[in-house]
């Protein structure tokens, strides 16, 4: 004689059968204990108490929260700390050139910092924005990063760079850092309405 399966008991259960098998839990005791103990089975499980953590977790979530935020805050400040390292080497160094290229050259030096400021008030990282615009800050972040590498590049002492050409870096450079910031800038105002 063939018995009911597991998946058989549990569709009578639920009330979606066989016809087959609910004639054959009515004339077969094997299956019908079978069907009780499982009704049972769910009886008890239902019967147990809810589980709750033993104690709040919070504070150990906002810990490690806070740990990322110190750690990303400690990068933000090397960063910094790197650029106006590499803007004093440039600063310093002895240029030979016109007056009005150290000028210009400071100028947007000047500029260049202000700009990271206003992004560091902003906090990017803090912040949730759409595919799109990360896609786009990634992107601008990326091209500042290639300036930043020239940028350095040009920094040895045996390769005396031109003048015409650090004011070209710096203002692309200032360029892509006030497209990132009126990115973070648009999406904020987005957001506040």
């Amino acid at each position: 004689m063939m018995h009911c399966t597991m998946d058989d008991l549990l569709a009578l259960r639920a009330g979606e059968g066989s016809a087959w098998a609910r004639s054959h839990v009515e004339a077969c005791a094997t299956c019908r204990a079978e069907l009780d103990a499982l009704y049972q089975r769910v009886a008890q499980l239902k019967a147990l108490p809810a589980r709750r953590p033993a104690r709040d977790r919070w504070p150990v979530v906002r810990e490690a929260v806070m740990a990322g935020r110190r750690r990303r805050e400690r990068w933000g400040v090397w960063s910094v700390a790197a650029a106006a390292a590499v803007a004093g080497l440039l600063v310093f160094r002895p240029f030979g050139t016109r007056q009005a290229d150290a000028a210009e050259l400071a100028r947007v030096k000047q500029e260049s910092a202000t700009l990271e400021q206003q992004l560091d008030r902003y906090d990017p990282d803090a912040r949730v924005i759409s595919g799109r615009l990360a896609a786009l800050a990634a992107a601008l972040e990326d091209r500042i990063a290639v300036i930043d590498g020239e940028l350095a590049r040009l920094g040895p002492p045996d390769v005396p760079p031109r003048p015409a050409e650090l004011v070209k870096l710096w203002q692309q450079r200032v360029d892509l850092m006030q497209q990132l910031v009126g990115v973070h800038v648009t999406r904020a105002a987005y957001v506040g309405l």
